[in-house]
């Protein structure tokens, strides 16, 4: 087995348990925010104001995480570009 092939199994491999463990971790955080979503709704004696500045930190919590998928799925997208072009070298 050549050098480029073993280097290959090594990215699929990584971007596999990357996926793995983000999407474990997202349907975590999805089940919190739904789970602090609820509480919110109930939590008479909390100022709306303070309700919601917790949304917000939610929603940007969210979006960092898309945001870190992104980039994560560009940069693998880019290290297998550059493994092609260098194969057909």
């Amino acid at each position: 087995m050549d050098q480029a092939s073993v280097l290959k199994q090594m990215i699929q491999f990584n971007k596999s348990a990357f996926d793995n463990t983000f999407n474990a971790l997202e349907m975590a955080r999805e089940q919190n925010a739904r789970m602090i979503g609820a509480f919110l709704e109930q939590a008479a004696w909390m100022p709306e104001e303070s309700k919601k500045t917790i949304r917000q930190w939610l929603d940007s919590y969210k979006k960092g995480c898309e945001d870190l998928r992104s980039m994560m799925n560009e940069s693998y997208q880019r290290v297998e570009q550059t493994m092609e072009k260098q194969g057909g070298s």
